[in-house]
């Protein structure tokens, strides 16, 4: 039996209320028929990215898709739950990164934040969505790729741009980088 809680039932239950087909979504958000299938089947977990483009495809906040329940204002993420909780992501989009949903349970907001730990690897692909984003590095070093040029940020640092502009996060060396980060997307 499926659980109605998990974010691929999420994105297969507002699809199907629009009365859209795999395909359908698929084109419509630019995410690979094979890659939503995936995320529907809950056998992965998508990026960032690749969430956004499906809640805007679906006319949803991302938030839509990864709240499970309520909380009420304050909404407080003690340090040990962002260490313990980040949940991978699984090969779809955006390799190497573990997330923890920050904001997960205010079903008000306008704005996603998350604490991000973002392993060494190969260069990750370029994303591009509507929006912005903050980002405050808070260990090792960070590249960001923006457009055709390319940033340095160290522990401290803080970067703020429109995500429409083609963007990529890395490691900039052998070592984990963790991040704060909020994305805003309009619905």
């Amino acid at each position: 039996m499926t659980n109605p809680q998990t974010l691929g039932n999420r994105v297969r239950t507002f699809r199907e209320r629009l009365g859209l087909s795999v395909e359908e979504l698929s084109q419509n958000s630019n995410v690979d028929t094979a890659v939503l299938e995936s995320i529907e089947a809950d056998e992965v977990y998508p990026s960032i990215g690749t969430l956004v483009r499906l809640a805007r495809a679906l006319g949803q906040r991302v938030g839509t898709f990864t709240d499970d329940h309520f909380v009420p204002d304050p909404l407080i993420v003690k340090s040990y739950v962002m260490q313990n909780e980040t949940a991978p992501n699984q090969g779809v989009g955006t390799p190497g990164y573990r997330y923890c949903l920050l904001g997960k349970g205010k079903t008000d907001r306008h704005m996603e934040p998350y604490y991000i730990v973002i392993e060494p690897s190969e260069k990750r692909p370029i994303s591009a969505h509507e929006g912005e984003e903050f980002i405050i590095v808070v260990s090792g070093k960070l590249e960001l790729e923006y457009g055709k040029q390319k940033y340095a940020l160290n522990a401290g640092d803080s970067v703020y741009y429109n995500s429409v502009v083609p963007h990529a996060v890395n490691s900039a060396d052998d070592k984990p980088a963790t991040i704060y980060a909020v994305i805003y997307t309009p619905i």
